[in-house]
């Protein structure tokens, strides 16, 4: 009995008392979400920016909070966070990008703009999915600024010791 179980989902299905084959689920196939312009829009998060997407099919247009990217995110780090999620799909120049942001600074803005393009792609073609989930574009950084503590000058740092 022990010489027939090769790995655990032979395990499992042994001890279900099913064969292996019936044991694999398959998941539903994902129905791609679009508005009736057929956009997709999605939500993006990072430190205290927010920022909401829409994106259609076109020809690479990105607009932040009615500006250019090039103009909203005038430095080349910033446009090159923005156009990870693209590249990595493999779909450059082909969709359009509205986004309004707000709150927090141009970095967490940019990587906030980066979530949300991220989710509405995959919502857009959810074929694009397993692309974005590897390189990990679909989780939210939950990084934030520690919160300052009494008797601290910062959230760790001390007031200067003075022996005299």
């Amino acid at each position: 009995m022990a010489e027939d179980l090769k790995s655990l989902d032979d395990l499992k299905a042994a001890v279900a008392g099913t064969p292996a084959a019936a044991a694999v689920e398959t998941a539903p196939a994902r129905e791609p979400r679009r508005d009736a312009q057929g956009r997709s829009y999605a939500t993006g998060k990072r430190k205290d920016a927010v920022a909401r997407v829409w994106i259609k099919p076109g020809n690479g247009k990105v607009v932040v909070n009615g500006r250019e990217m090039a103009v909203y995110f005038a430095r080349p780090v910033l446009q090159m966070i923005l156009r990870q999620p693209f590249q990595i799909a493999g779909v450059e120049g082909q969709f359009d990008v509205y986004a309004t942001v707000a709150g927090g600074g141009l970095s967490g803005q940019a990587g906030a703009v980066k979530h949300g393009v991220s989710k509405a792609l995959q919502l857009y073609d959810p074929a694009l999915r397993p692309a974005l989930k590897a390189a990990g574009f679909l989780t939210r950084d939950s990084r934030v600024v520690e919160r300052k503590k009494y008797g601290k000058a910062k959230a760790r740092r001390s007031f200067q010791f003075s022996k005299r």
